[in-house]
């Protein structure tokens, strides 16, 4: 039985809240696990509320806060609250510098920082240290929180620090795999090309297909979301999938006038699941 509406308590660049919002009748009813690889923000995970769940990031500081929210809630809610009082341009930049050894501090450093910098954007330096100045939003606790929801919810959940391809090769038939990866593409012609292939490689992207073709031989049920560039759909044209176009509004962007519209492809197993 699904609960009450669960907001997602980050802003995450190519977030999927929009997707859920305009197309959440492409995802599917009836299915056994669900796993989500690129975790991200969590809007279709937050939505469908899956009674079974296996979720994963290969960014460490982002599992961190999900796993200290199943864990001690309270403790972050609390923490949250402090930096709420605590925060001016000083304490930001002191947060920001920080490194915490603490699961549940790092978790409220991360929320924190997210909620503060600019655009919600996660950026790293070479060195891994997270790089964002501050943005012009001052506020920490959000009226859509609801912490203990999030952590209930998240009880069901295994959440794990690693690869993508691992948790897709733990699909079996009739789970469910959700797929968000970085948007690159094998030219560069996509808008997110310069940020996306330090994290996501083009080889990545093959890797991914591979591991998704297998996937979908075993019986799981796939819904991708990608670029709609010629070479992404390359990659699962003539196995089976069916390939989708929808559109959204892209909002990662210095100025309001460089904000438009994309096409963005979805990437089906089954289209009547």
């Amino acid at each position: 039985m699904k609960q009450n509406a669960v907001v997602p308590f980050l802003k995450w660049p190519g977030g999927k809240r929009w997707f859920v919002s305009n197309h959440a009748s492409i995802l599917p009813k009836a299915y056994n696990r669900y796993i989500e690889p690129f975790l991200g923000g969590g809007a279709v995970f937050f939505h469908l509320q899956p009674e079974n769940a296996l979720l994963g990031d290969a960014n460490a500081d982002l599992i961190s806060a999900y796993q200290a929210l199943k864990t001690n809630w309270r403790f972050v809610k609390r923490s949250l609250e402090y930096h709420h009082r605590m925060h001016c341009t000083k304490h930001y930049y002191h947060v920001r510098d920080a490194s915490p050894q603490n699961l549940l501090q790092q978790a409220s450093r991360m929320i924190y920082l997210n909620r503060t910098c600019f655009n919600g954007i996660y950026r790293v330096n070479t060195n891994g240290q997270f790089n964002v100045p501050i943005g012009t939003k001052t506020a920490v606790i959000m009226p859509s929180d609801d912490f203990e929801a999030l952590s209930k919810l998240l009880q069901n959940s295994e959440i794990r620090h690693t690869d993508f391809e691992i948790l897709i090769d733990e699909a079996n038939e009739n789970d469910l795999i959700f797929v968000d990866p970085p948007y690159t593409v094998r030219h560069n012609l996509n808008g997110f090309i310069k940020y996306n292939e330090k994290l996501f490689s083009w080889e990545d992207q093959e890797r991914l297909s591979t591991a998704l073709i297998r996937a979908k031989n075993r019986g799981a049920k796939i819904v991708s979301t990608n670029a709609n560039h010629f070479s992404v759909r390359q990659l699962y044209e003539g196995h089976g999938f069916t390939l989708k176009t929808v559109s959204r509004f892209s909002s990662i962007s210095a100025t309001p006038d460089n904000r438009k519209q994309f096409e963005e492809l979805v990437i089906l197993s089954n289209p009547n699941n």
